[in-house]
């Protein structure tokens, strides 16, 4: 009676030694499409097919990997992005009833700071404000414009963290910034449809701020950039949060979870 069960987790444990490497494989090689098929794992690690169709659902479980069926060119690669570190981020706050509210102070406690980072590097400008200068002129294109208008704002976002230089910090923040943004975009979606999307004048008084923290950060400001970032937070915020009623974090409805799949990210 003992053989098959010690056989079920002998084979488990293979799978789950192949399951490391080729995930070890994955996120080193910033290349990989496409895993090898089964055939060439079995041979390289000489295991069986069990071992190594069960180290590939290891995979697929964690979002690394797609399996198709009949697929002979091996699965599907997908690498972590801010994206889907923010679906996962954000199943864990649905599931702990974290409210949008409490997400908001958080971005006003952690985000400001990327823009404060920002003023802080010595290439600010050749790198930083000739982007963020490009996508105010994008935003004052689509004044009016509802949903994309709030697309290019939020991108200004996705920027400004982008250029933070502390690799961890660019990556946490900006999980919690696609998480957020794919709320507000949903927020937009449907004021659009109904018609009822802030007027110009909120809208401007956006753009105004953007243009506020572009001139601290060209100032080279730290602190200015942030306050300035800080406030624009609070108050775009409570355009969404009004809408929502302070509701919780909520990334199994179909509308978030298509915009966090959509979402641009940010790149590390």
């Amino acid at each position: 009676m003992t053989g098959p069960r010690h056989t079920r987790i002998t084979q488990r444990r293979i799978a789950e030694v192949v399951a490391a490497e080729l995930r070890a494989r994955i996120l080193s090689d910033d290349s990989a499409e496409r895993l090898p098929p089964q055939d060439q794992l079995v041979q390289e690690f000489g295991v069986s097919y069990p071992s190594v169709r069960e180290a590939l659902r290891i995979l697929e479980t964690e979002g690394l990997i797609t399996v198709r069926r009949g697929n002979v060119g091996g699965a599907e690669v997908h690498r972590p992005d801010p994206s889907s570190a923010a679906y996962h981020l954000g199943l864990g706050l649905q599931a702990a009833h974290v409210t949008l509210g409490d997400l908001a102070v958080g971005l006003q406690m952690l985000e400001p700071t990327c823009a404060a980072a920002c003023a802080q590097r010595e290439d600010r400008g050749t790198v930083v404000i000739p982007a963020l200068e490009a996508n105010l002129n994008t935003c004052a294109e689509l004044m009016g414009e509802g949903l994309s208008f709030t697309l290019a704002a939020r991108a200004f976002h996705d920027l400004v963290v982008s250029f933070n230089p502390n690799v961890t910090v660019r990556y946490v923040v900006s999980t919690l910034v696609a998480l957020w943004s794919a709320h507000e975009e949903t927020w937009a979606e449907i004021l659009t449809r109904s018609g009822e999307y802030p007027s110009p004048v909120d809208s401007a008084e956006s753009l105004d701020c953007h243009r506020h923290i572009i001139t601290a950060i060209t100032a080279g400001d730290a602190e200015a950039a942030e306050r300035h970032y800080r406030a624009h937070l609070t108050a775009t915020q409570s355009l969404v949060l009004d809408h929502f009623d302070t509701g919780p974090v909520d990334v199994s409805s179909t509308q978030v979870s298509q915009a966090i799949q959509q979402s641009r990210g940010t790149h590390i």
